[in-house]
């Protein structure tokens, strides 16, 4: 398997930079590593891992584990930290790591279907329920929301040029706006995954649904929200996404605006990336900033 090392199509894009060419050819020595260390049997790689190189693997035991290599990416940095601060709760358990190789290996979930499998409505009844449960008080290794804010604050606007202007100027400068009004006045600190969506929550067996490849953050419990609000997988309209909004304020207890404003927020902050522009992103931020407030 190592000797020649398939790359999933959705992980091709890395090739467009440097850094993604050098860590490419570097992934084949990285798994033989690991293979090594963890005495694994591996599998092809997962289909679908867009910012990593996922592979099923088998401990000497047989027990069903997956082999992660992360582009070395600064969202998804503290990942192992995430997953040994939930300890097994709402997520897949961390079995171990090589920070130098940015290799982990993780509980595989088993069966492994994605949450946006489910009926749109059922599918947010678990992440209603899930949410409490990994937005737990943390310190440590975690960049800062109020620190994030600031990075997307500052690249917005020269992404936005870059990209030649793919959306009106009115929702830049809101964003920013409400970048430079919630990133001060936030409530309890708390672990939030900025990259909860239907994807990255999967069907299991010791619990019904554990969520991975988190991208963790401490700031309020608002920001939480963000990516399941924008989730097109869970229904892709103005009114769906308002929904979303909506219900998961109401049942966790959130502050709307700044939920919404969060949002708004990061997603446009993430609708740009190495000059692509995703616009089911850009749509979402125009449906929630065209409702009516509430």
């Amino acid at each position: 398997m190592t000797d020649h090392l398939p790359i999933p199509e959705q992980l091709t894009w890395v090739r467009r930079t440097p850094v993604g060419r050098a860590w490419l050819a570097e992934l084949p020595d990285r798994v033989a590593d690991c293979v090594d260390r963890w005495s694994l049997r591996v599998g092809p790689p997962f289909p679908y891992a867009f910012a990593s190189l996922a592979l099923p693997a088998e401990l000497p035991d047989g027990t069903s584990v997956v082999l992660k290599l992360q582009y070395p990416d600064a969202e998804s940095e503290h990942e192992a930290a995430a997953l040994a601060r939930w300890s097994g709760a709402g997520a897949v358990r961390l079995l171990g790591q090589d920070p130098g190789r940015r290799a982990l290996l993780v509980e595989r979930a088993v069966p492994g279907t994605p949450l946006h499998e489910l009926p749109a409505e059922a599918a947010l009844d678990v992440m209603v329920a899930l949410l409490p449960r990994l937005c737990v008080p943390a310190a440590g290794p975690f960049t800062s929301l109020a620190e994030e804010a600031a990075g997307w604050a500052e690249r917005l606007p020269g992404k936005w040029e870059r990209a030649n202007r793919p959306y009106e100027r009115r929702l830049l400068d809101t964003a920013l706006g409400l970048l430079a009004e919630l990133a001060p006045s936030q409530g309890e600190q708390v672990l939030v995954n900025q990259d909860l969506h239907g994807g990255n929550v999967l069907r299991a067996t010791r619990e019904p649904w554990l969520v991975i490849d988190p991208k963790p953050l401490v700031g309020e419990r608002e920001l939480a929200v963000a990516p399941v609000v924008r989730d097109a997988a869970l229904g892709h309209s103005p009114a769906a996404a308002r929904h979303r909004l909506d219900r998961l304020a109401i049942e966790l207890g959130l502050d709307r605006h700044r939920a919404r404003g969060w949002t708004v927020a990061q997603t446009l902050a993430w609708s740009i990336s190495d000059g692509t522009v995703f616009p089911d992103q850009v749509d979402v931020v125009r449906w929630l900033l065209d409702a009516v407030p509430k």
